[in-house]
């Protein structure tokens, strides 16, 4: 059990028989005899929605262990991404709205950490920066500033906005969190 005050970003918590996980939380302590409250923003792992709360800070709250495996992705369908154990060789389907649009982005044998809860896998922690190859872009203009962008699309589909010097077939640096150009990549070494 946890109070409400010590929740954390990352924790998962069951609340009203719903597993969470929290996304930010915010302590604000009282003054007097008001009690202090946690704001926080949850996501309900079943669903993949998000929910903004606040508890009051002496609420006891369970609090999940997260147990992490690496897993190796094998494939995804229309509705799920496959992953195996290649120690056990377990394998698990996670649904591909709970990963989000990062899902795009697994390629076949790339091996990433899976989260438990309760036995069941909830997500797939990606690496804070991907490597991408550029699929398709405009040329670059004339004009030779370095602070115009133009769009792109990636090889697995999504379009993002790059700068005018990245041309098709260049690997880039993409944010995760974002899924916004970082920088590009270097080239490997011969």
């Amino acid at each position: 059990m946890v109070f409400a005050s010590q929740l954390r970003v990352g924790m998962a918590i069951r609340f009203e028989g719903q597993l969470y996980r929290i996304l930010s939380a915010e302590y604000h302590p009282g003054q007097g005899r008001m009690g202090g409250t946690t704001h926080t923003r949850l996501k309900n792992i079943s669903t993949g929605t998000q929910w903004e709360h606040s508890f009051r800070s002496d609420l006891k709250m369970e609090e999940l262990p997260i147990e992490r495996q690496p897993m190796e992705f094998l494939y995804a369908d229309n509705e799920n991404c496959h992953f195996m154990n290649p120690e056990t060789y377990d394998q698990v389907a996670i649904p591909a709205a709970l990963i989000g649009p990062a899902s795009r982005f697994l390629t076949p044998a790339m091996r990433l950490p899976v989260e438990f809860i309760d036995g069941a896998a909830v997500s797939v922690q990606f690496p804070d920066i991907v490597e991408v190859r550029v699929a398709d872009t405009a040329p670059s203009s004339h004009a030779h500033e370095d602070s115009t962008w133009k769009p792109a699309r990636l090889e697995n589909g999504i379009e993002i906005m790059v700068p005018q010097f990245i041309k098709k077939g260049d690997m880039i640096r993409l944010d995760m969190q974002t899924l916004k150009y970082a920088v590009r990549a270097k080239p490997a070494a011969k």
